[in-house]
């Protein structure tokens, strides 16, 4: 299983930016069918070091990973994403 997980600062943190962002993270579950399984979070402890959101998705593989991120919901969130956020940090493992 391929981990892919994303870390993102908003350019504007509130409360409701949060929340938006998980709401339009959150609907690509089952919307990409590459996609085995969606986690998303806001952080809590608010830190000097923390970002303000993170993803953590599932894929079989690199191709499925692939897919997923030319897949046309996945372009729409990152155009949106991209007004919204001032940063992005990323790794891709697998698991096992």
């Amino acid at each position: 299983m391929l981990i892919h997980i994303v870390l993102f600062k908003l350019k504007n943190p509130t409360a409701a930016n949060r929340s938006a962002l998980t709401g339009r993270l959150r609907a690509l579950g089952g919307a990409i069918p590459f996609l085995r399984k969606i986690e998303v979070g806001e952080d809590v402890s608010h830190s000097d070091r923390s970002f303000d959101v993170a993803l953590i998705t599932r894929f079989d593989d690199l191709d499925g990973l692939a897919l997923y991120q030319q897949h046309p919901r996945h372009q729409e969130v990152l155009a949106w994403i991209a007004e919204m956020v001032s940063e992005t940090r990323t790794v891709d493992f697998f698991d096992g």
